[in-house]
């Protein structure tokens, strides 16, 4: 299965690597604009690749653990939460923030059957890496099982940046590399870092903030990657409040985007062997909800406009949005392809919203949270493979505020 997956994903990439792109304001012109390479790599000649790549001894094994992630209808259950947002998620349905109810959810996750269909990979929090279930198998045994791989959440949170109107830069490079090496021996194969960039109608982001996450992003995926972690590369330029409209986020999505892969070229990342996880190109809150075909419109558009091909899969984050209004704008985004990345999702919210409510730390709601799970991850592979027909298991909801959360990692 892992074999096969990988084998799919890598043909779709290895097909588009160097080929131009004209337009992307339609999926025709899109799909028009790929030109067949007619330049191949001969006997005998050099492929130049940085020191960095030909001394990592993981290299291999990053660009296909990134390949399987991103393999066709399949996506990450990110369930990272720090105990602090973990526990206000309880308290939204009675109860109260205990390493046992903690731990309780995050087995209910990761033991719904049939979830591996769906899920490739799951973001953990550093305590959930390290537990277990109540019967006593860890948690990354039971995902491994399913065919889920186990990733990391490896940044410390947000800090403010001096001088600036609220923006945030992420920590958590001190130790970083020794953080990675004992996750890998629990059995993470992937790590996550976000970087958050506020945008409004006329100066934010600032270059500060750019050029800080940026350089943030970049050292962090270095150092995962020589420590055997594919990195998460997370720019998100976040959903808020105001008038701003979608041209303006793609704008500062599109900058913010090229900025991030500079550094990634300066710090000799191996693009195969990362994953990236931007946001979908929304208006601000005040703006009415836009339909999904001009939702998928500007975010393919910006994808070919500031990443690079040989990037295995693009994970959207559900940042905001309704768990169906997450589904069907995934599903629009199908319409550009085929593209020379995988366009899936990398889900928080959209796919435990629902999910927590109906357990509600009830015993007896067990079986029906996780068939609602896997209803949802399922929606969403479909969406993926542009198959969805609907009903939503989750219908309706609105675009949801998502206040920065400052502090650490262990909070």
């Amino acid at each position: 299965m892992v074999g096969r997956a990988m084998e799919l994903a890598a043909a779709t990439r290895s097909a588009f690597l160097g080929n131009g792109v004209e337009s992307c304001l339609s999926p025709k012109a899109c799909r028009s604009s790929f030109r067949t390479p007619t330049t191949t790599t001969t006997p005998g000649q050099i492929v130049m690749t940085s020191n960095f790549e030909k001394t990592n001894p993981y290299a291999d094994e990053l660009k296909k653990t990134a390949a399987f992630i991103s393999a066709p209808g399949k996506g990450i259950l990110a369930s990272d939460e720090s105990n602090a947002t973990t526990g206000k998620r309880l308290a939204t349905v009675g109860l109260d923030n205990t390493v046992e109810n903690r731990q309780a959810w995050r087995e209910l996750l990761y033991s719904a059957p049939g979830l591996g269909n769906y899920i490739s990979g799951t973001i953990m929090f550093d305590e959930t890496l390290f537990q277990s279930s109540r019967a006593g198998v860890p948690f990354v045994d039971i995902l491994k099982e399913q065919g889920i791989l186990p990733g990391i959440k490896v940044d410390t949170g947000l800090q403010p940046i001096d001088g600036t109107d609220g923006e945030t830069a992420t920590q958590g490079l001190d130790g970083l590399a020794e953080r990675c090496q004992r996750y890998y021996k629990q059995g993470a194969r992937f790590a996550k870092w976000r970087a958050v960039l506020k945008v409004d109608n006329e100066v934010l982001p600032s270059s500060t903030a750019i050029l800080e996450n940026a350089h943030g992003l970049a050292r962090y995926a270095q150092i995962c990657q020589a420590n055997g972690l594919v990195p998460i590369v997370e720019p998100e330029v976040t959903l808020g409040e105001g008038d701003y409209s979608i041209e303006r986020t793609a704008y500062i999505s599109e900058k913010v985007n090229s900025h991030v892969f500079r550094l990634l070229n300066e710090y000799n990342v191996i693009l195969e062997g990362i994953l990236l996880k931007p946001n979908m190109i929304l208006p601000g809150l005040d703006v009415p909800t836009p339909a999904p075909e001009e939702v998928a419109r500007y975010t393919v558009r910006t994808m070919f406009r500031s990443v690079p091909g040989a990037v295995p899969g693009i994970h959207f984050l559900s940042g905001g949005m309704s768990e169906e209004e997450a589904t069907l704008n995934l599903q629009a985004l199908q319409a550009y392809g085929p593209t020379p990345w995988s366009l899936t999702f990398s889900y928080g919210r959209a796919l435990q919203s629902s999910t927590l409510k109906m357990w509600a730390g009830q015993e007896e709601n067990w079986q029906a949270a996780q068939e609602r799970l896997v209803a949802l991850a399922k929606a969403n592979s479909d969406a993926q493979l542009g198959k969805y027909k609907g009903p939503h298991p989750s219908p309706g909801g609105q675009r949801i505020l998502q206040a920065l959360r400052l502090g650490g990692a262990g909070k």
